[in-house]
């Protein structure tokens, strides 16, 4: 690459993630992460995703149509991360009361933050990073 050429200026980032089951994910993001759906995205007729927010994550959940084969790994090495004034704890606290299991529960991290990480049905792995508590 010539070192004349300009760099990338991203303004965001948007993931698009195939899942198994697209009601049971839908719920999962909304219900457990606390996503809310935007719009629904339909195919002949069927509904084949839906684009889910959180602020200024967006999301486009779709349903896997099985070409690649039901039992293929998906997010092997993967994760995604969502930065978050609020507090993680009471996040992880409604997780929880909403049916979620925690992959780590609250963490104050040697960086300044404070994590949680959940995974979605399909094996997506998130971490929730917020202020340190008390902060």
């Amino acid at each position: 690459m010539s070192s004349t050429t300009s760099p990338l200026v991203g303004k965001s980032l948007q993931a698009s993630l195939t899942m198994k089951d697209l009601q049971k994910s839908i719920a999962f993001y909304t219900d457990v992460l606390g996503f809310k759906v935007d719009r629904n995205i339909e195919r002949d007729g069927k509904l084949r995703g839906v684009a889910v927010s959180a602020g200024d994550v967006r999301l486009n959940i779709n349903q896997d149509d099985g070409a690649k084969g039901w039992e293929r790994v998906k997010a092997l090495g993967f994760s995604l991360q969502i930065v978050t004034a609020q507090s993680v704890d009471e996040i992880a606290a409604r997780i929880k009361k909403s049916g979620g299991h925690l992959e780590l529960e609250p963490k104050d991290m040697p960086w300044g933050a404070r994590i949680i990480r959940i995974k979605d049905l399909d094996g997506f792995l998130w971490t929730i990073s917020g202020p340190l508590a008390g902060k």
